[in-house]
Formats: structure tokens, sequence, C-alpha cells
């Protein structure tokens, strides 16, 4: 099932008699949009630069200032994925892309001529196995993952840089854009520490604001890829929200992380027993978190418990059996509880 059925299914299903739990939906932005910061007002005299903005996102998430002329200015998470792409398919790398958690990752490389292979993220992370050569080799990670619900483990990590270490030619590019916390996740410091990641990142979840304004943190050597990413930049309207954001509303992501910690707990007391045992602790659990794993069909939570969830062909391919559900319906919201 893809994204478009679910959405004609909910459509259908929702309202239904016996009635549904609507726990498949996924827009963030119009579920959380009290939250979402206000625009500043007119700045349009006001000169952002880039360079002072990359300082500031570093400092907002405790990452050292030596690091400023690494982190480049996007429009994004998608935006800057995009030009990485554009850029990499010059060198005919083999690229690893997870199978399961982001169609969007496959449009972005097959724009890009790029034919990428994959690996499976559920019930965990399964890294590829095959036999390093010559050509570049470039392994995407989502830390936290979606639909996975969660960070990468420490176990995981090693098996990371274990892979990395296989090979030279073997790099990383990390998408953070799930990440609420400060600082990111120790698990994506420690893979930053290797000298071959890139990391991704944007105001996307934790500001509510897609689009607008992302660093692509690069390697010390990843300097004609910085010269390809510079050469796009973000429009200067896009800048100044961007400092407004991270310096008037620096709190935001933590309000986020609060208000998606009391959807889940109200979408935990809508679930039967056995339905929430079969959610992985961990993700119940996880800051800022509105996937959830369930180690039982879709259709078999449709049909016996009266669930709409998300299967995972909605994410892309995988022939694990389990489906997701997701906290975001107006159910779940304090109004709707309190009624």
């Amino acid at each position: 099932m893809r994204f478009d059925e679910l959405q004609a299914l909910r459509r259908g299903q929702i309202g239904a008699s016996p009635p549904l739990l609507d726990a498949a939906e996924t827009n963030v932005y119009r579920t959380l949009a009290a939250l979402r910061p206000e625009p500043p007002r007119d700045t349009s005299g006001t000169t952002v630069h880039r360079c002072d903005l990359a300082r500031t996102w570093l400092r907002h998430f405790e990452l050292p200032a030596e690091l400023a002329a690494q982190a480049v200015i996007s429009r994004g998470v998608r935006h800057g994925l995009g030009m990485v792409f554009q850029w990499l398919s010059a060198l005919h790398p083999r690229l690893w892309l997870p199978s399961d958690v982001y169609p969007v990752y496959f449009d972005l490389a097959q724009a890009a001529g790029i034919s990428p292979a994959t690996y499976p993220t559920l019930p965990k992370p399964t890294l590829p196995c095959t036999t390093p050569d010559s050509s570049p080799e470039y392994l995407l990670l989502t830390n936290p993952s979606k639909p996975l619900g969660r960070h990468l483990s420490d176990a995981e990590c090693t098996a990371v840089i274990a892979w990395l270490q296989e090979s030279p030619n073997r790099r990383l590019l990390i998408d953070t854009v799930y990440d609420l916390g400060v600082p990111f996740a120790a698990g994506t410091r420690r893979l930053l520490g290797t000298g071959r990641a890139v990391i991704l990142h944007s105001v996307t979840k934790g500001w509510l604001w897609p689009r607008t304004f992302g660093v692509v943190l690069l390697g010390p050597e990843d300097t004609e890829l910085a010269d390809t990413l510079r050469a796009d930049p973000p429009s200067p309207a896009q800048l100044r929200l961007a400092e407004h954001l991270l310096t008037e509303h620096d709190s935001t992501p933590q309000r986020v992380v609060t208000a998606l910690a009391a959807r889940a707990h109200r979408l935990f007391e809508r679930l039967p027993e056995e339905v929430l045992a079969a959610i992985p602790p961990v993700t119940r659990t996880y800051p800022g978190n509105y996937f959830f794993p369930v180690e039982i069909p879709a259709e078999t939570l449709r049909h016996e418990y009266r669930i709409l969830a998300m299967p995972i062909s909605v994410f892309g391919e995988n022939n694990w059996p389990g489906s997701v559900l997701t906290s975001l319906a107006v159910t779940f919201d304090s109004e709707s509880a309190a009624a």
C-alpha cells in the first residue's frame, strides 16, 4: 500500500461503525500548528550572513565552533541531500539507502542519476554485507530513524564504524532531522568523530518549518562538495527566518517533544494490552517520537482491534510483517482526551 492509498483508506474508514482508532495520521505540522513560531516582523533591511548563521547553529547544538567552515547552509535536508546526490553522481558511487524509511530518498537519488542499493531498518537496522572495492561507497543513515522510532544503539554504531573501517572509500550520510534534543545523540556525535560522516539537519521537525533552512555539516576534506552546496543558498528571507527561529525560539523543539510525549501517552492509554506489548519499550519512551512500530500486521489491527495503522509498505520495501502506529490524530490531543 502506498501513502496515497493509505490516505484514501483513512478517509473512507474514519467515522465507520464500529469506529476505528485513527493511528495513521502523519502530518505533524497540522497536528502541532499551534507550536509553530510566527515568522519575524518585516526585517527586509536586515542582512543575515550564512557564516554567522552556521556559528549560531553550532552553538545551539553544542558543537565545536571550529566546525563553522564545514557547516554549509541549505534550505533543508531534502534540498541538501539532493545537492549531495547530484555531486556524488559524477563519482559513480555505490549508494546505500534504507529501504523502509522515506521514499523521497529514492526520488532524489534517481533524479541525480544514481541507482541506489538498499538495506532494511525494521525490525532493526541490517547493514549491507558486501565486499568493498575501489569505488566510493556511501551509506545513508537516519538517526533517530523513523519508523523505527529510536536512535541507533551503541552496538549498532559500533557495527557502522566497523563497516567504515573495511574500506577507506566508505562514507556516511546521516539525516538527523528527527533529533530534537541538544546536543545531538551520542551515536551521531560518535559517528561524526570518525571524520567520515556528513550530517544533515534542518528546522523542519523541531521548529515545524519545512523546506526553509538546514545545515550540511561536512567532513574536513569535502571542499569540492562545499563549493557545490554554497552555489545554491537559501534566500535572504529564509536566512532571516532561520536566525529568528534559532535565537528567539530556541526552546521550541523541547515544546514539541513535550507535546508529542503527551500524545504518545494518550495513544498508549487507548491500546489493548496485547497491542501495547507488541511495541518495543524503547520507542515508547523516546523523546519526540510519534512513530511506533508494532509487531502486528495492519490488517489484523484493523479487523480484530479496530485500529487503523500504517503498513510498512507506506515507507518502502520490507518483508517485516508488522506495522506502524502514530500519535498525531486529533483523537490524541488534550481537548479530545478530556471530552
